[in-house]
């Protein structure tokens, strides 16, 4: 006998705000990398493919299914950090699948209630990044374009922070994103202060890392219970962050995935973690109420901190577009001062540079792989690229193994002045030199007056 489905309408905030929030971000960083805008028909299809799914499950179990906005924040959540590429999307919904299968079936008590034990987005995230990493098949997903692309937009940390306030006034989560930010922005400061060079290279906290700690480990439903049990939870992800580009940095792998192999396994620890605050009496319970957290007054005590914080940190240069890691003069002078990794990432930034078509670039790399790599043959591939563009010392320096250098032309600056934003808008003589004047390009100064 065929079971009946029973539906009934439910509009829960925690969906329908986190929803609001996701949909703001994507449309924002759309505006910026135009991918995003063109996926929306995907996107879509990802939410009616979520709803049919979770209905099935849900009549599986002879459950009543709720009608609401469920299914939005868990595959924009997905969508905020993972695509499959055209030819391999099908596993876009497959990782739906897993987010809901888990959410349906993987459950445990907690509080005399039945709830589900991981993030649902996140775990199919995470199950989804160990697979390419085990297969090596990283380069199927456009991973690595989304964090870096998702710097794009302009001030696109204050955005984050703005959009996400509603959620963290209404769930209590803000907690857990201040420990997150500060645990890792100190790192990053003192992994500065040792060594001299940035360990995110151009951030201290990376943008799409930024965005995980605002909306992706802070579910309400799989986090701990207590105030400092959240505090510690924020820890844990920001110095998991920190472990994991380590990890994935020394073993040559994509280091996008820092962000999204932890979650399942802390929200394992969330029990453990209540409990051990609960035994040495730190704080009381964070009490709920149809999910929501009922005490607003603590809540905004945690925004009103949290957003000093924020405040703070973008002030010291911590938050921001300005960070001097996303410029080239600041890693050459580290590589003079021998400063760790300082070397490699400028070789990096230059390969980088000359492909988007900087001849000045490509002369530079040449001199960095014949001077410092005894790399000939890749030198000369390099002063020749930068030949081809147009930039005369390369050309030189092809012909005879010289290490000739000039200041770049103006047709450089478009490409090296951007950083790791959007291309540049106006590039107006005047406009560039002012800028590459700030930004402390040698003769751009004298440059930049003589254009006027």
């Amino acid at each position: 006998m065929i079971r009946p489905l029973t539906l009934r309408a439910g509009l829960r905030p925690q969906h329908y705000v986190q929803a609001c929030a996701h949909t703001s971000i994507l449309l924002y960083w759309g505006w910026y990398w135009r991918p995003v805008y063109d996926a929306a028909p995907l996107i879509a299809a990802q939410i009616l493919f979520a709803y049919a799914f979770d209905i099935l499950l849900t009549w599986l179990r002879g459950e009543v299914y709720t009608v609401g906005f469920g299914p939005f924040p868990i595959v924009l959540s997905m969508n905020l950090f993972l695509w499959f590429k055209p030819g391999w999307f099908v596993w876009q919904f497959v990782m739906i699948a897993i987010a809901f299968t888990a959410k349906a079936f993987l459950r445990w008590e907690r509080d005399g209630r039945r709830v589900h034990i991981f993030n649902p987005s996140a775990l199919a995230l995470a199950v989804t990044s160990i697979g390419l990493l085990v297969t090596g098949t990283s380069a199927l997903t456009w991973g690595r374009e989304i964090a870096v692309t998702q710097f794009y937009p302009p001030q696109m940390y204050l955005f984050l922070f703005a959009v996400s306030l509603p959620g963290q006034l209404l769930f209590g989560v803000a907690s857990m994103t201040l420990a997150a930010v500060t645990t890792t922005y100190l790192a990053g400061v003192a992994y500065f202060h040792l060594t001299g060079t940035y360990f995110f290279f151009d951030s201290y906290v990376p943008i799409a890392v930024f965005l995980g700690m605002h909306l992706l480990f802070t579910d309400p439903s799989t986090s701990p219970r207590t105030d400092a049990g959240r505090l510690i939870f924020g820890a844990m992800y920001g110095l998991s962050v920190v472990a994991l580009y380590t990890l994935l940095s020394a073993a040559g792998l994509p280091t996008f995935y820092d962000k999204l192999l932890q979650v399942p396994f802390m929200n394992l620890s969330v029990r453990y973690i209540d409990r051990l605050v609960r035994r040495v009496g730190l704080h009381e319970d964070v009490r709920l109420k149809a999910d929501l957290t009922s005490d607003v007054r603590r809540n905004l005590a945690y925004v009103v901190v949290w957003g000093i914080v924020f405040a703070t940190i973008s002030a010291a240069g911590g938050l921001g577009d300005s960070h001097p890691g996303q410029w080239l003069p600041f890693w050459q002078q580290a590589c003079r001062d021998g400063r760790p990794r300082a070397c490699s990432y400028v070789a990096q930034l230059e390969t980088t540079l000359c492909r988007a078509g900087s001849g000045w670039a490509c002369n530079e790399l040449g001199n960095l792989r014949s001077s410092r790599e005894g790399d000939g043959i890749a030198a000369l591939a390099s002063w020749q690229r930068g030949c081809e563009i147009g930039f005369h010392p390369a050309c030189a320096n092809a012909a005879d193994g010289g290490l000739r250098t000039a200041a770049p032309a103006l047709a450089d600056y478009p490409v090296l002045l951007r950083g790791s934003k959007a291309p540049i808008a106006d590039v107006s003589a005047p406009a560039l030199y002012a800028r590459a004047c700030e930004r402390e390009w040698p003769d751009a100064c004298g440059r930049a007056t003589g254009s006027r």
